[in-house]
């Protein structure tokens, strides 16, 4: 979320490295505690590096242990940690492979726009 200065009346965007570093140190915490995470990435603006003042972040969550509806998916990751408003996909691999074959909208701006920021080894 943008913060306000102490010095100034405006408030600040955090600049996308910020953002980038916030996803990636986060990535690499819950990793501890979820063993079914895979892969964390982000897509749309911050995957294509155009993100700016109002963009929002485009998260893509990868874990093996994913199951339900993609809204109850959502509910058991700390979204409110990260530094910005997010939009969150939570896929099994299968379920992104699946997608990512497809020819739709969405596959074509997922296998364009992802920048990948951990990965388990």
């Amino acid at each position: 979320m943008p913060v306000r200065s102490l010095t100034q009346s405006v408030l600040r965007w955090p600049e996308p490295t910020v953002v980038l570093a916030a996803v990636e140190a986060w990535s690499k915490r819950l990793s501890a505690v979820r063993p079914g995470l895979m892969r964390v990435g982000v897509f749309g603006s911050y995957g294509r590096g155009t993100a700016g003042v109002g963009s929002d972040l485009d998260l893509l969550l990868i874990d093996a242990a994913a199951s339900g509806p993609q809204a109850q998916r959502l509910l058991g990751w700390p979204l409110d940690e990260l530094p910005l408003c997010c939009d969150a996909l939570v896929l099994t691999p299968e379920e992104h492979n699946a997608l990512l074959a497809g020819t739709t909208r969405m596959a074509a701006e997922l296998a364009r726009d992802s920048r990948w920021l951990w990965q388990r080894r």
